[in-house]
């Protein structure tokens, strides 16, 4: 069992009970799964380029990719409805919370001038999305072998029902939110 995941249950679940008054165990909210996105527009013209994300992506999160595909055509952008266009992975349970604690206290703290993560990227539901400029923050991937540096968006989905029980209970997991 993954070290945060037993901070969670022996720390932040009681601290949250406390803080919000709960009166069921079952009304705690959690991390349900997060979501590890990374976009590439140049894929429509290099098929490669999805090589590259894919392989990313299964070294930061330990888990096989899917790929991502257009939904429409759009014109503006020479973009057909089918394209591959990018890839995800949806994490959940343990390697969820490991990806957690390594996006936390490893890579994070890796950006230059880093001084937090913003606290406007909750949906007003208690999930929260975060994106990140470059991947070379992650210490799985290998400076040598990056053909591009490209961005990625994470989002925490959880059981929360306001932003404020969401915010708690990420910073009680380590996310290292910037001082308002």
């Amino acid at each position: 069992m993954s070290r945060l995941k037993d901070y969670y249950n022996n720390e932040v679940a009681p601290a949250l009970m406390k803080q919000f008054a709960y009166k069921s165990p079952m009304q705690i909210p959690k991390v349900e799964k997060v979501v590890v996105n990374i976009g590439a527009g140049e894929a429509k013209d290099n098929v490669k380029v999805i090589d590259s994300i894919m392989a990313d992506l299964a070294a930061i999160t330990g888990q096989k990719p899917i790929v991502t595909v257009a939904k429409k055509s759009v014109a503006n952008f020479k973009l057909r409805a089918g394209t591959k266009i990018g890839a995800k992975v949806t994490l959940r349970g343990e390697k969820m919370y490991e990806f957690i604690d390594r996006l936390f206290n490893l890579a994070l703290p890796r950006v230059r001038d880093f001084k937090g993560i913003n606290s406007n990227g909750f949906d007003g539901r208690g999930n929260y999305s975060l994106g990140l400029k470059e991947q070379l923050i992650f210490p799985e991937i290998e400076y040598e072998k990056v053909d591009k540096i490209r961005g990625m968006d994470i989002c925490f989905v959880t059981t929360a029902n306001t932003d404020e029980e969401a915010k708690f209970l990420l910073t009680m997991m380590g996310a290292p939110f910037t001082k308002d």
